[in-house]
């Protein structure tokens, strides 16, 4: 049965799966940016379309983003929080490159 039909019937629509949220910190947002740059970069599938799609000057831009984030962070982060974006910065820019060949 559609959405429509169970908003014809008056069925309540399918309710998502519940499942728990990751922990909101510096670190998690970091990641999420590194998956949006991942994305981009057509190395991982989009979650909404299940496909794989190539935009290396969003990427570049997303990579730019956490550069510039580390910037304006230094001296207010963990040694745990400036190594994870060091690190994801290194392997994005890496990735970048060989994606751009």
């Amino acid at each position: 049965m559609t959405e429509e039909q169970k908003a014809e019937t008056g069925a309540k629509p399918d309710r998502p799966k519940s499942y728990t949220l990751p922990k909101i910190d510096f670190s998690t947002f970091v990641l999420s940016i590194n998956s949006s740059a991942l994305l981009q970069l057509g190395l991982i599938e989009d979650p909404a379309s299940g496909q794989k799609t190539k935009n290396l000057p969003m990427a570049k831009q997303t990579i730019d983003l956490l550069a510039m984030l580390e910037e304006k962070t230094r001296g207010n982060l963990t040694s745990d929080e400036e190594n994870i974006l060091k690190n994801l910065l290194y392997e994005l820019r890496m990735l970048y490159v060989k994606e751009k060949g």
